[in-house]
């Protein structure tokens, strides 16, 4: 019992790491919390900071809940699910930013790779489908937070129909979307009134 509180507490703390924060503050001096919509993630990072951050901050955050899941795997392997989940929910209330942090989309996409390293295998079905979904939509829409809500959505039905993963692992993937579409809140509101942000970096569409 001791081990798995041990697990949920390095992945609670492991996802707290800033890492917005860090490389704003070490490597452009500036604090993105003060800037665009505020938010500790890669797609505030690369608003305010440019795209070279946006990837950093992404292959960072996503790592977080890897390792994460990476430690559980040694130390207590049942609880690989559940430590990518903690990590995530110390992504979104960091204890080291206040407990004010990012949407955890980035970090949700490192707990789908861990899914398919540590539990099934399913490296195209559990990660390279929603990566690719997320890019359709984002292509379709241009708009990330519709992209990142439907993409990981739909995910959780792959997991249930096709990967066929355990009941627990399904149930942590249908938390973890429901509580990123919980921190979509204000983007949803947006969505709603026409008046959420598009991105402008991907070619034209041909339609």
């Amino acid at each position: 019992m001791l081990m798995k509180v041990l697990v949920i507490v390095l992945s609670y703390l492991f996802g707290s790491i800033p890492w917005a924060l860090v490389i704003g503050k070490v490597f452009y001096h500036k604090d993105i919390r003060q800037f665009g919509s505020g938010n500790l993630g890669a797609s505030n990072s690369g608003r305010v900071l440019g795209k070279p951050a946006a990837v950093a901050v992404t292959i960072l955050d996503g790592s977080k809940a890897l390792i994460s899941m990476m430690i559980a795997n040694s130390l207590s392997p049942d609880m690989i699910p559940y430590a990518g989940l903690a990590c995530c929910f110390g992504h979104c209330f960091p204890i080291f930013a206040n407990f004010k942090g990012g949407k955890a989309v980035a970090t949700a996409y490192g707990y789908l790779l861990g899914l398919a390293v540590f539990i099934n295998h399913s490296w195209f079905w559990q990660f390279l489908f929603p990566v690719i979904l997320f890019f359709v939509i984002l292509y379709i829409t241009r708009i990330v937070s519709v992209s990142s809500m439907s993409a990981l959505g739909i995910e959780v039905l792959v997991s249930w129909l096709i990967i066929r993963n355990p009941m627990n692992v399904t149930l942590c993937l249908l938390v973890l979307w429901l509580f990123i579409c919980y921190r979509h809140k204000s983007n949803i509101e947006r969505i709603r009134n026409g008046t959420e942000s598009k991105i402008k970096w991907m070619g034209k569409r041909p339609w």
